[in-house]
């Protein structure tokens, strides 16, 4: 028998998802949860296989609720369903744990689906979700793209500049290591800030950091 939990402040979208999942034959609803706080208790209490929970929800929201669901729980699969389809919203969700993710939307058209595949231990987005998804991807590899174009319009000389002062060298040093002049070494420095678009030493060290040009 599949355990299925549902947390929403909402009474209607509560009995409209009951009413859907009574139907199939060997789930049954094992508990109902009008805010975030009560989600948890009850999720430590029923360890439910799937909870559904709405993103936005009093005392606790959907997130900080499903991490906590999944701290007590870690063989709770949750399902986030949402108004929202940002490429935040679907990162954060994600980043809380959750296995699948819904629109309000869809919610019921949808919610049979979604369950069979996360009970099936597979994570479940509708294709709006996954585009969005996907460009957030696509985003992230271009900015990581335009930062390899920049790290390598860097002369080698800037490039040995960029890592000592990464190392946390001072210009004069940075002049004395090189063999060149400390005016030299700053206009070096000026450069490397343009061409990364860099404002500030800590953000030179992070960057470094980063493309794996010094360790922490």
């Amino acid at each position: 028998m599949l355990q299925i939990m549902l947390a929403d402040d909402h009474d209607v979208i509560r009995l409209g998802l009951r009413h859907v999942l009574k139907r199939q034959p060997d789930w049954k609803v094992c508990g109902e949860a009008s805010n975030g706080r009560e989600a948890v208790e009850l999720a430590a209490t029923l360890k439910p296989d799937v909870a559904i929970v709405d993103l936005n929800m009093p005392e606790l929201n959907g997130l900080e609720a499903t991490r906590e669901i999944l701290d007590k729980v870690p063989s709770t699969a949750v399902l986030i369903y949402t108004v929202e389809e940002s490429e935040q919203v679907v990162h954060d969700a994600l980043s809380a744990g959750a296995k699948g993710i819904l629109l309000k939307s869809d919610l019921i058209s949808l919610i049979v689906q979604a369950v069979e595949t996360l009970a099936q231990g597979k994570p479940f987005f509708t294709s709006r979700v996954a585009e969005t998804v996907l460009k957030g991807y696509l985003a992230q590899r271009a900015a990581e793209d335009e930062a390899r174009k920049a790290d390598e319009a860097l002369t080698p000389r800037e490039g040995e500049v960029l890592q000592l002062l990464a190392e946390g060298k001072s210009n004069k040093e940075v002049a004395s290591i090189l063999d060149i002049s400390t005016r030299t070494a700053e206009a070096h420095r000026a450069d490397i800030m343009r061409k990364l678009k860099l404002k500030s030493l800590s953000d030179l060290i992070r960057y470094a950091i980063r493309n794996e040009i010094i360790q922490p």
